[in-house]
């Protein structure tokens, strides 16, 4: 087997910025939108590039992809830049001051604006309600995981457009529709909506955000 050069061995070691990161990332959302890897297989993939921090553990995430092809198919996905920021903020790294839980018990909450999440947000409504609106936050990973549940009560999540929606949540005698599932663009977040509606309802629905007009 032949050896790797030892100039192969310095840049495996050399320190990855987030520029890198988000840049990877980007191919790996290019790659699952053209079939090139599974949504699973993505998600694993993208959590993972999140905390590499060397260009030899980024480069393990693309090394059997066709990065020419895929950046060539991504309409106008660069190689040796981060791509144009999207609407919405991505903010790549862990952050100690995201919101990581709703609740609401006969009565009501809301998430909404600037405000950060992380890779995990639980919501929980018992006779109550709940608004968690994502077109604005601040996005401080690839994949965010929603555990939503509602117990005679509502909960309605307002997504991206363009994000990559999974919607995996069941209702018992009240509602979860799937509706929103679908792919997104490449460089978007991936959203992925788990969890229980009992006697209540959690909706998902795409939505543009507003634009505020001055008179």
């Amino acid at each position: 087997m032949t050896e790797p050069s030892p100039s192969f061995d310095k840049r495996a070691r050399l320190r990855a910025s987030d520029a890198d990161r988000s840049l990877v990332h980007d191919i790996l959302a290019a790659a699952m939108t053209q079939g090139h890897l599974s949504p699973v297989e993505y998600e694993t993939r993208a959590s993972t590039a999140v905390s590499a921090t060397t260009f030899g553990e980024l480069d393990a995430l693309t090394d059997d992809l066709p990065v020419n092809d895929i950046a060539a198919h991504a309409g106008g996905l660069s190689l040796t830049k981060p791509a144009v920021a999207p609407a919405y903020t991505m903010r790549p790294g862990p952050d100690p001051t995201v919101v990581s839980t709703k609740v609401a018990v006969m009565s009501g909450t809301e998430l909404k604006g600037t405000v950060g999440v992380g890779d995990r947000l639980t919501v929980v409504t018992v006779m109550g309600g709940a608004e968690i609106d994502l077109r604005r936050v601040e996005f401080t990973a690839p994949v965010l995981t929603i555990q939503a549940v509602a117990v005679m009560g509502g909960i309605e999540i307002l997504v991206p457009v363009d994000a990559t929606v999974q919607v995996r949540g069941i209702g018992v005698m009240g509602g979860f529709p799937h509706g929103a599932s679908g792919r997104g663009r490449p460089g978007a977040p991936t959203i992925i909506v788990n969890g229980l509606a009992l006697m209540g309802g959690v909706e998902v629905s795409r939505k543009r955000p507003s634009i505020s007009r001055k008179r």
